[in-house]
């Protein structure tokens, strides 16, 4: 069962969340993202793929890093192509098209701005 992220709220001096836990489950259920934090102004998520199953993720409102905690794959951003493997980490911006191909299995960190309003 998932971890309950954290909502926004009165904001606590700390707020622990596993994310090998959160991986594991998702590796298990053959991929897909889960949030383990949300917090006013950030959003933190474990995303898993698992071959052969495409990435179909969507440009995104908000800039992001992705931070890669098992395997090895290509990110595809607009007309580039970053190559990724276990501790590396990429910074995509709002609005860029890309997608992640050529893994077998590729689990990602990823940490979202969440831009107030």
């Amino acid at each position: 069962m998932p971890a309950e992220p954290f909502e926004p709220g009165p904001l606590p001096a700390a707020h622990a969340f596993d994310i090998e836990e959160a991986k594991e489950r998702l590796s298990a259920a053959r991929g897909g993202y889960e949030i383990v934090h949300r917090s006013p102004g950030l959003e933190v998520g474990v995303y898993v793929l698992v071959a052969p199953e495409p990435d179909r993720q969507q440009p995104h409102e908000d800039d992001e890093i992705y931070v890669v905690l098992e395997g090895r794959g290509v990110l595809e951003v607009e007309d580039g192509r970053v190559e990724l493997r276990e501790g590396s980490a990429v910074f995509v911006p709002a609005g860029a098209e890309h997608r992640f191909a050529g893994y077998e299995l590729l689990s990602v960190l990823v940490i979202f701005e969440r831009v107030r309003i």
